[in-house]
């Protein structure tokens, strides 16, 4: 089954087509981070314009790249939620047009379980393990019993792990996008250069939440303090013995950012016994986070390719032939979404 794939749920305009979930045939991305790094930071209507402009032609070359034509494809898959709502709309209105025109079977999927199906494009996983989703809008520990059966373990109070690289990137001048222009620098940084503060979220346990004794926020993280001491408290935290540099200031932030993630996640480990963690979303591309994670014994870290980290089609393209392979589509009704839905917490949707 030959499945195509539309991804459109921020600045990037992607369509690819995917073979029975796993076989990418073309995978074309067009990004928008030219119009928006003069801003530093993606402008939603600058967003949405160019997905009108750019869709048509993206969806062209994505079928002339894989050598097929409309008639070649099974079935259509475009994401509905989350994103900014001008951006997802763009994507799939013309996605559900598509499909009715050529009456091909549509299903609507959810950007972030397409972020963690893009890692099973390119290895055999076996379920369940626990997913670790963190991009510039959700910083999410799950368990993952299925490609749809999500339990969301722990989640940002405040900030996303992205977003807090975004914005430290901004207001130091950094590059735009912030997480890659921090990764870049920080490798000619000094991790020890900082000694920034980890937060302490965790709370007493009260009856009937999550499970008998284990503390409220366990697995949650907070991105908001270490932004705010790298932003406005840096001489607090910094190290007289470094010098105040873009590359220093880099490195020790994105080591305690990373550090901060792991310490969640790592619990979850523990407590779960699941010993495969499987990455996903923008920040997975993030080189420390990669070498840490892989540093650890006894744990199977797997992480999608680098063009599968940041939004595209073909991870769109793979869940969706999951869906259509069992004969679920989705009605022609079916709208838009800025927020996520359809992850359980604690066992409750």
């Amino acid at each position: 089954m030959k499945v195509l794939g539309i991804e459109s749920s921020c600045d990037e305009t992607a369509c690819a087509i995917v073979e029975d979930g796993k076989t990418i045939l073309s995978n074309v991305v067009a990004t928008q981070i030219p119009f928006h790094t003069v801003y530093n930071g993606v402008v939603p209507e600058i967003a949405s314009r160019k997905h009108t402009e750019w869709i048509l032609p993206v969806v062209k070359q994505a079928l002339c790249e894989a050598n097929l034509t409309l008639e070649d494809i099974d079935g259509i898959a475009c994401t509905n939620r989350p994103g900014l709502m001008g951006s997802l709309l763009v994507g799939l209105t013309f996605a559900k047009t598509l499909a009715w025109a050529t009456a091909k079977p549509f299903v609507a999927v959810n950007h972030m379980l397409g972020h963690l199906y893009a890692a099973h494009l390119s290895n055999d996983i076996t379920y369940p393990y626990l997913g670790l989703l963190v991009s510039g809008g959700h910083s999410i520990i799950c368990k993952v019993s299925e490609f749809d059966d999500i339990e969301v373990l722990g989640t940002t109070i405040d900030d996303a792990v992205g977003e807090a690289f975004d914005k430290v990137a901004k207001f130091y001048n950094l590059g735009y996008p912030g997480g890659v222009a921090i990764d870049r620098l920080a490798k000619n940084g000094n991790p020890k250069a900082a000694h920034f503060p980890m937060p302490n979220i965790d709370k007493q346990n009260r009856a009937g939440n999550i499970s008998e004794g284990i503390a409220a926020h366990r697995y949650d993280v907070s991105y908001s303090g270490l932004k705010t001491a790298a932003i406005n408290q840096i001489d607090q935290f910094w190290n007289p013995d470094f010098e105040r540099t873009n590359e220093n200031i880099a490195a020790a932030f994105q080591e305690t950012a990373v550090k901060i993630l792991l310490s969640r996640l790592f619990r979850a480990v523990e407590d779960t016994g699941f010993t495969t963690i499987v990455a996903g979303g923008g920040v997975a591309a993030n080189s420390r986070l990669r070498e840490m994670l892989a540093a650890e014994k006894g744990l199977t870290c797997v992480f999608p390719p680098l063009k599968l980290c940041t939004d595209n089609g073909a991870m769109i393209a793979g869940l969706g032939y999951q869906y259509l392979s069992r004969g679920e589509t989705s009605p022609w009704t079916v709208n838009a979404s800025a927020r996520v839905q359809g992850f359980r917490k604690n066992g409750r949707e």
